[in-house]
Order: structure tokens, then C-alpha cells, then sequence
């Protein structure tokens, strides 16, 4: 949340668990990543390399469940804690799915 600027990129760096800002890295171009996120820990990728399938997937399916942050859907919540309860409730459901066989 935020623009795209470096400033914003340090404070969502620094909001970041701590063992995930040890992790490796795959963006895009952002020149905010490269003066953020340390160089040995940072790939930029072009979509056409798929480093950033998985990630780019994830985002396509979590914008496709959560009408209920959309304001004028039916099932839109304004309480803050049934936006946790029922984002919980997609992660688990999400991860179940990658675990099935299926």
C-alpha cells in the first residue's frame, strides 16, 4: 500500500519477518527493489524468465476470492476482523489445494 517509491519499498522491507528478508528475491525492474533489497539477495526478471510465475499466480487467485474487499459486492465485510478470519480461512484452503493430488 503505498506509491512505488523507495521510501514506501524501505517500510515494507522493514515490516517483513525477519526470515523473510533473509530469503532470495525475484522482482521486476522496480529501480526501488535494487536500492532497497540487498544485491546478493535480489534477482529483477522479466515475466518471460518465470521467476515470478508462482508469485504472479498467487495474486491472480487472492484478487479472484476476495470480493470482500470489494465494496459493492454482496459479501463484503466491514469489520477488520472477518477480513483476517476469512483471509486465514483462504490461505489454508489455498495451501490444502497445493498439497492434494488432484
Amino acid at each position: 500500500m503505498g506509491d512505488r517509491s523507495a521510501a514506501t519499498c524501505r517500510t515494507l522491507w522493514a515490516r517483513l519477518p525477519a526470515a523473510y528478508r533473509t530469503g532470495h528475491c525475484f522482482s521486476d525492474f522496480w529501480e526501488a527493489y535494487q536500492l532497497v533489497i540487498p544485491t546478493e539477495q535480489h534477482t529483477a526478471a522479466g515475466h518471460e524468465s518465470g521467476f515470478t510465475a508462482h508469485v504472479e499466480r498467487w495474486h491472480n487467485t487472492l484478487r479472484q476470492r476476495r470480493a470482500r474487499l470489494v465494496r459493492q459486492t454482496l459479501s463484503f465485510s466491514q469489520s477488520e476482523m472477518m477480513h483476517e478470519i476469512c483471509r486465514r480461512l483462504l490461505l489454508h484452503r489455498y495451501n490444502l489445494s497445493l498439497l492434494s493430488p488432484d
